[in-house]
């Protein structure tokens, strides 16, 4: 599996997911410029990552602007070609923006900027066949958050669609694994931390696994999630 991790003006983690995907994962991967038109030689095989950071410095909303680079109307038709899509913190929000995901980021329940470790465990399809896999990862992950707008929010009719065809990925909890309102760190609807489309070929997610990849750093459980990806085909099959 190839990676291209796009870009954006404003971008801050790209450099974060590059190193942890090409180091810590020994992965191919490629940077993708935002004003490009033409993501190269990307195959269904492949995984196009959308990474954190303040895209446009977040003016508007939050992914708002970012949705309208060149480079994102060739990654939509990857997507719909059955493309694997991965966005992480401001990478969610462009892809709720640009209509990949459904739902919507909005503001901390606080109105606060958040940057710490959290727990999240893993939920719907991502759980059972990641579990099930023999890739038996522990239910509970402690990453990294850092943002400003990451409170999910779908209506009720979305919402229960998401756990109809289990598209929640990630929801947050202690470190025991519970759903408290103290674990939930914005506010998100039913603890939400991400989901995926009902394709199951485009994930997002607030957490930064990035930024938790290496003994280093002293928490390699993002690589635990990031190495999921490259079972992205057991996934959606």
């Amino acid at each position: 599996m190839k990676f291209g991790v796009v870009v954006f003006p404003g971008s801050n983690c790209d450099r974060d997911m590059l190193d942890a995907l090409q180091y810590d994962l020994n992965q191919e991967v490629v940077p993708l410029w935002h004003k490009s038109e033409d993501i190269g030689s990307f195959s269904t095989e492949d995984c196009i990552v959308l990474p954190g950071g303040f895209s446009y410095g977040d003016y508007l909303r939050c992914g708002a602007i970012a949705r309208f680079s060149p480079i994102m109307k060739r990654i939509i038709e990857f997507a719909e070609n059955g493309g694997k899509v991965y966005g992480v913190c401001n990478g969610f929000q462009i892809l709720c923006e640009s209509g990949l995901l459904p739902g919507a980021l909005l503001r901390n329940e606080r109105q606060q900027y958040i940057c710490k470790n959290v727990f999240i465990k893993a939920d719907g399809f991502y759980r059972e066949r990641i579990l099930d896999d023999k890739a038996v990862f522990s239910e509970v992950y402690k990453i990294p958050v850092a943002h400003g707008e990451g409170r999910y929010y779908a209506d009720t009719a979305t919402l229960e669609q998401l756990k109809s065809n289990g598209q929640i990925l990630f929801r947050y909890c202690n470190e025991n694994g519970t759903e408290t309102p103290e674990s939930n760190p914005n506010g998100s609807i039913d603890h939400i931390a991400g989901i995926s489309n009902e394709g199951r070929n485009v994930f997002g997610m607030m957490p930064h696994p990035e930024r938790a990849c290496s003994s280093v750093l002293g928490n390699e459980d993002g690589k635990k999630i990031l190495t999921s990806l490259l079972m992205a085909k057991q996934l959606v099959a």
